[in-house]
């Protein structure tokens, strides 16, 4: 490593000692221990908001961003000395942010600069939650069949239809939503990328329950709801490149559920503290193999996404690539679930009282199988896997 980046690292080290409050130094003990900013969050402690505004301050929130736009400029070897000295004392993410994982690399590379300028900054520091308006009751996996239209009035559109599995719309100030504008034009074509205040009159939401018992999708329904022209990313009809852009963005962010959190215990770990061993070794030989299984995959998992972004960062397109991720994450997710469960045995079962924590474990493993269909099915990205990487037939 050369000097300037061992300096880099102990400046990091220090500033994240002097700044990182001891109580963002430790894993998510749930949900709502995540930060998502935005105007309705309401911060769980003086820390969790004060670890915010530090770490957004300097733009770290979205350390590879330029810093005309907020974010932290830094190059892909300093991103990666941020994350490991973070990792090192088990700091958690300052934000966690729909902005920052998906709409924000879809506006550095399509957006104008009074967009950039007038969303980045506030996405950084957390201003703004962002929710995704894809999806439509008829237009899920096919999601270029979508319907919503947008009717040009002059200096603005009317939007009408509705959105479905739209991920926090009930906790989200603006959306990032896919919209018609070109009814009569080939499915591909016609569609357009517009942002709006999820404040607009005439936005309806409806939560959908899922049998985890939790909410975080919703319907999204749009009565004559106006939005103003410069809030249009892109040029007009072509909102389906920035569409596929941002999904593979998207894609790579769920991916990030096959790999264990900072700080947590490891499956393998979990085991030897529930079950017991002998002389450190699970008594269960089938159960040991299959865990082994799991971390190895999980392993190689994981340094197989370092290389893909170190490769992002030097210019690289992931591509495709992101679909493959997508689904592979997806199915560790589910694998480790289902280890945990079975570590467990029948007290995973458990979906109420304290003892439970009202039944995290067994709720936590059902919601993983909307890991699979979220973000678009896995038999879909089999079908990209296929087509695009290994250049089967169709």
């Amino acid at each position: 490593m050369s000097e300037d980046l061992s300096n880099f690292r102990m400046e990091i080290r220090d500033w994240l000692e002097q700044n990182c409050p001891e109580e963002m130094r430790s894993p998510l003990r749930s949900e709502k221990d995540a930060c998502w900013g935005g105007r309705q969050f309401k911060f769980q402690s003086d820390a969790q908001r004060l670890w915010l505004e530090r770490m957004g301050q300097k733009g770290w929130t979205a350390p590879d961003w330029p810093t005309q736009y907020g974010g932290g400029g830094l190059d892909r070897e300093q991103v990666k000395i941020l994350k490991q000295e973070m990792a090192r004392i088990n700091a958690r993410d300052a934000l966690y942010s729909f902005g920052i994982s998906m709409l924000g690399p879809a506006l550095l590379k399509y957006g104008n600069e009074e967009q950039k300028h007038k969303f980045l900054p506030p996405i950084v520091r957390g201003e703004i939650r962002w929710c995704q308006g894809y999806s439509e009751p008829n237009a899920g996996s096919d999601l270029a069949s979508l319907q919503a239209p947008a009717v040009d009035m002059g200096d603005h559109y009317i939007l009408n239809g509705s959105k479905i599995w739209t991920s926090y719309g009930d906790f989200g100030d603006w959306m990032f939503c896919l919209v018609r504008t070109a009814p009569d034009a080939p499915r591909h074509q016609g569609i357009s990328f517009m942002l709006f205040d999820m404040r607009t009159p005439g936005i309806r939401i409806k939560p959908i329950l899922l049998i985890s018992g939790s909410s975080p999708f919703c319907e999204v329904f749009f009565a004559d709801v106006r939005i103003p022209k410069d809030q249009q990313v892109g040029e007009l009809n072509k909102g389906w490149s920035i569409a596929k852009y941002l999904l593979t963005h998207e894609r790579e962010m769920i991916s990030w559920t096959g790999l264990s959190q900072t700080g947590t215990k490891s499956v393998s770990e979990i085991a030897m503290d529930t079950i017991g061993a002998s002389d450190d070794t699970l008594d269960d030989s089938l159960l040991r193999a299959d865990i082994a299984k799991f971390e190895l995959d999980e392993l190689a998992f994981a340094l197989t996404i370092e290389r893909a972004r170190d490769e992002v960062k030097a210019g690289v397109s992931l591509g495709a690539i992101s679909s493959w991720f997508k689904y592979f994450g997806t199915e560790l997710n589910k694998q480790r679930y289902s280890l945990l469960m079975d570590i467990q045995g029948s007290d995973a079962l458990a979906w109420t009282g304290e003892a439970s924590n009202n039944g995290k474990l067994a709720r936590d493993w059902l919601r993983t199988k909307g890991n699979s269909i979220e973000g678009g099915t896995s038999e879909i990205q089999l079908n990209i896997v296929a087509k695009r990487i290994l250049g089967l037939p169709g």
